[in-house]
């Protein structure tokens, strides 16, 4: 074993496959659980979309959490895996019929709203099914956050929500709809939000808004903040359960509740990033005319982040104690884009070798995808290598 790794449980696998350290997914459930446990009325969702693998999920449900989910399928997903329904909640900005009577169907928790048009379609489908339905409206802030534009969700710019001059508008025809009970506001502003000072902005613009509905003597039972907060990709064992004591903090000391006030979360990455390593093999070494390449059995149809965002994943030679040498790190996937890295420092690499792409248990196999008609890397725990 070489770091936290079974590597020789690994041999008797087929790569490329993702691989999550359940103990350290475990550490950091019963962090976030203790952290909460503090306040009397914070609620977490889990958010789907970072990663469904079943027995991840699984874990999951046994902590305690509900789901943050943004389709029809991370729903069934979350059913599946035992999440009980009251804990579930549905946002995203263009809902199914199919996902909404599906969302009635097992009486959710709450959709979150981001549009008229869906309100209505929600308020027709909910009275079809003689139900009411608990509706959250998603507000767009105008919150900048210091993360890649591609992930920011919270500017006036972005797809997402309602904005802050359309929310009276949208409050005023929700209560009047008869199958519609409006709950709650909600929030979320981007993702891999490192700086507490993008919370503390939150903070401030939800403390107004909630000011705004206590004129008109409006008091919501529920404000969901959403989720974003990062992870240190550059250094996964250094920080590999993230500070969630600050995180919360930000908002216990910022955020202005009403007395009976429930808040809720939505994280997703910040509790599965770092317990999930892609692992691939050097299936070449290529010598180019001023640089090496690591060519891995493992590209972008595995890992996309590198391809879409730029991003980073610290890289491992899990099998090699060999001095360091410097390789650009490439996939066999035919687009000039399916780089991991460039000039990445690691271990004398060799054809065999594996290589640990770290960081990588959120937007990691949730995204992966059959272009050139590759498989979907299969996903093993540390239970399954016992």
């Amino acid at each position: 074993m070489k770091g936290i790794f079974p590597v020789d449980k690994f041999s008797e696998l087929q790569t490329p496959f993702y691989y999550y350290d359940t103990k350290l997914l475990r550490e950091t459930l019963a962090t976030v659980k203790r952290e909460i446990g503090k306040f009397d009325n914070y609620c977490v969702h889990y958010a789907v979309k970072a990663n469904a693998n079943h027995k991840i999920l699984s874990i999951i449900r046994e902590a305690g959490l509900g789901t943050d989910c943004v389709s029809g399928g991370e729903i069934q997903a979350s059913i599946k895996a035992g999440v009980p329904a009251n804990k579930i909640v549905f946002a995203g900005v263009g809902k199914a019929d199919w996902e909404i009577n599906l969302g009635l169907k097992y009486d959710i928790f709450c959709f979150n709203v981001e549009s008229i048009p869906e309100l209505e379609v929600i308020n027709e489908l909910a009275a079809a099914q003689g139900k009411i339905a608990n509706v959250a409206f998603r507000i767009n802030p105008n919150v900048g956050a210091h993360t890649h534009a591609n992930i920011t969700t919270g500017l006036a710019e972005n797809k997402f929500g309602i904005s802050m001059e359309e929310m009276d508008h949208v409050i005023d025809i929700a209560l009047q709809l008869p199958n519609i009970k409006f709950i709650g506001i909600h929030f979320h502003i981007g993702s891999q939000i490192l700086d507490m000072g993008d919370f503390v902005a939150l903070c401030n613009r939800v403390n107004e808004l909630q000011e705004r509905l206590y004129k008109r003597q409006i008091i919501v039972d529920h404000v969901n903040v959403g989720g974003g907060l990062g992870i240190d990709y550059e250094h996964p064992n250094r920080q590999a359960i993230p500070d969630f004591a600050a995180y919360f903090a930000v908002f216990a000391q910022h955020l202005k509740l009403r007395p009976k006030q429930t808040l809720h979360f939505e994280l997703g990455r910040s509790i599965t990033g770092q317990c999930g390593s892609l692992i691939s093999k050097v299936l070449y070494v290529k010598q180019g005319a001023n640089k090496q390449f690591a060519i891995l059995d493992a590209g972008m149809t595995d890992l996309i982040r590198p391809a879409l965002y730029q991003a980073y994943h610290k890289m491992e030679n899990i099998t090699s104690e060999e001095l360091i040498e410097t390789y650009d790190v490439v996939g066999p996937i035919c687009e000039s884009s399916d780089v991991f890295g460039k000039a990445i420092d690691l271990n004398k690499v060799r054809r065999g070798d594996l290589i640990a792409l770290r960081s990588a248990g959120a937007y990691g196999e949730i995204m992966a995808s059959s272009y050139n008609c590759r498989e979907i890397p299969k996903g093993y725990t540390t239970e399954d290598l016992i």
